[in-house]
């Protein structure tokens, strides 16, 4: 599992968040060893003390019982959305990486849910939500065909949303909501599989997060427990 330190990492975080950073490896190995994760800051990694997050975990995991290693891809880029996303698939680079890919991975739509509402969830403003939650279905929709066209057989793992405020019960319903929404979409799409990440991370504590919305080292192994329990690798 590759390590970076804290200072390493908070610099990444910050041109990523200024300039749309990410960073390809242009040997790419052949079709069958290679795991791309996309997504935002939880997908980066953010808040994991280690610099791995639920990617590297699961590189690490199913590593273990494979003859040939699995390389993980980690597209995630802090503070993006589904808009963001988009814009990244079109790049040629990433497009090439696609064609090779064994596994997806997806965790996208938390900054579309918090941005559209003023760029926090307190108060919430449900006319500003319900227009982010129209957008949000339109590029998820744009993003699975993308990633089918590009490759209709590797299974495509799509982490749904968790509260990052789980005592709060307006917050949960809106959760709840746009999961739904995700869940009838993915199953629209051949291979694609929904994992439930709500209610992984127990409660709201320095036990499981770093900040205010991302886990720490331990909520983070959660996360990959969950997607080792949901699909067999």
């Amino acid at each position: 599992m590759n390590k970076v330190k804290l200072s390493i990492l908070a610099l990444i975080v910050l041109a990523a968040g200024a300039g749309g950073l990410w960073i390809y490896d242009h040997n790419t190995p052949e079709r069958g060893q290679e795991l791309v994760a996309l997504g935002d800051s939880l997908t980066y990694g953010v808040g994991d003390q280690s610099g791995a997050g639920y990617a590297e975990n699961l590189e690490e995991v199913v590593n273990e019982n494979r003859d040939e290693p699995l390389t993980v891809y980690n597209y995630g880029i802090p503070g993006q959305q589904t808009d963001g996303l988009l814009t990244q698939l079109e790049d040629e680079e990433v497009k090439a990486t696609l064609k090779n890919a064994e596994y997806f991975t997806v965790f996208i739509g938390t900054n579309d849910l918090i941005k559209t509402n003023g760029g926090d969830l307190n108060p919430l403003y449900d006319d500003r939500i319900q227009t982010g939650k129209e957008d949000y279905e339109k590029n998820l929709e744009e993003i699975l065909t993308i990633l089918r066209e590009e490759n209709p057989e590797a299974p495509i793992l799509f982490l749904g949303l968790f509260n990052p405020y789980p005592e709060n019960e307006e917050i949960q319903q809106i959760i709840d909501d746009w999961n739904e929404l995700s869940k009838s979409m993915v199953e629209e799409y051949p291979r694609v599989k929904f994992i439930a990440t709500d209610g992984i991370l127990k409660e709201k504590s320095t036990e499981y997060f770093s900040d205010a919305l991302h886990p720490n080292e331990k909520g983070y192994e959660l996360i990959t427990k969950r997607m080792i329990e949901e699909y067999d690798f």
